[in-house]
């Protein structure tokens, strides 16, 4: 069930993708965030009270962890997408699996130091280092000039989303149900971008550009409560693998919506980032069955 789960939180982002796309031409990242946080914020308020679903947590500081990196990396996201081909800003932000495997791998060597299993190890870098080869694959062709610092945004993002999905998973492990967790983090995405709107000033409403904010907001709530169900379910590096199919719903999105125009040599460097990640996780999988991070 948590592949399902997975697979429609994916599809539900992709889309969401494609909207923000259309909607950057009219509002800045933040504007986005923001207005992607209210949806969120109103109808999970609505339907907490009338699931009798508490939104009373014991554990402030979690939620308030998972609000910043995630918040952090939903405006690199926006921002990679408003000024890169869709595919690509989806591919690095869904390096966050791979980021994952690094942080997992680290963890283990500062804990265990010297008596760390390096045969085990060695394998796991070796993915990482083929991920990070597939990223340059994949955008060498299709980069310009112009898109460096989009680039390097994106990369960041899927860097900060790997510390928000592993909140995710410590915060279902914590007991906090779905709508509760979702509704902190969107609550922690509109300070943030309320924030960023005092620095970069917000834009005049016109329609029908503004209907753009809605699909948004609700897609963003649908992707996270998905999103959030999978990790409660277990096995949060499975899970982590299982975001990839958000790839190929945006290289479709980018082909048909956008006309994007991927070289062979991309399609190879987004099949290298997949096959490495995936490679990642099943090995990490292997050398620690029983982390933390991975199983409930």
């Amino acid at each position: 069930m948590q592949a399902l789960w997975m697979l429609l939180a994916s599809l539900f982002f992709a889309s969401m993708g494609v909207c923000i796309k259309f909607a950057s031409a009219h509002f800045n990242s933040f504007e986005i965030v923001t207005y992607r946080g209210l949806v969120g914020v109103v109808f999970l308020y609505g339907f907490t009270r009338f699931s009798g679903v508490s939104l009373r947590t014991t554990v402030p500081m979690m939620h308030v962890w998972r609000s910043v990196v995630g918040t952090i990396s939903l405006t690199a996201w926006f921002y990679a997408i408003a000024i890169l081909p869709l595919a690509t800003a989806m591919t690095l932000n869904y390096m966050s699996s791979v980021w994952i495997a690094t942080f997992l791998l680290g963890g283990a060597l500062l804990t265990q130091g010297r008596n760390a299993p390096v045969r085990q190890q060695a394998p796991l870098f070796l993915t990482v280092l083929a991920g990070f080869g597939g990223v340059a694959m994949m955008l060498r062709p299709t980069l310009a000039p112009d898109q460096m610092l989009g680039a390097l945004v994106g990369l960041m993002s899927g860097i900060f989303a790997a510390f928000a999905y592993l909140q995710v998973s410590a915060l279902s492990r914590a007991g906090e149900p779905e709508s509760r967790t979702v509704f902190y983090f969107s609550i922690g995405a509109v300070v943030a971008g309320l924030i960023g709107m005092l620095f970069v000033g917000a834009t005049p409403w016109s329609w029908p550009s503004a209907l753009w904010l809605l699909p948004i907001g609700l897609l963003a709530l649908g992707g996270q409560l998905c999103m959030t169900r999978a990790y409660a379910s277990g096995a949060t590096m499975v899970v982590a693998n299982l975001q990839y199919s958000g790839i190929v719903f945006a290289g479709i999105f980018g082909l048909t919506v956008f006309g994007d125009r991927l070289p062979l040599i991309g399609w190879a460097g987004m099949g290298l980032i997949i096959v490495s990640g995936i490679a990642a996780t099943v090995l990490r999988a292997r050398a620690v069955p029983h982390a933390p991070a991975e199983e409930h």
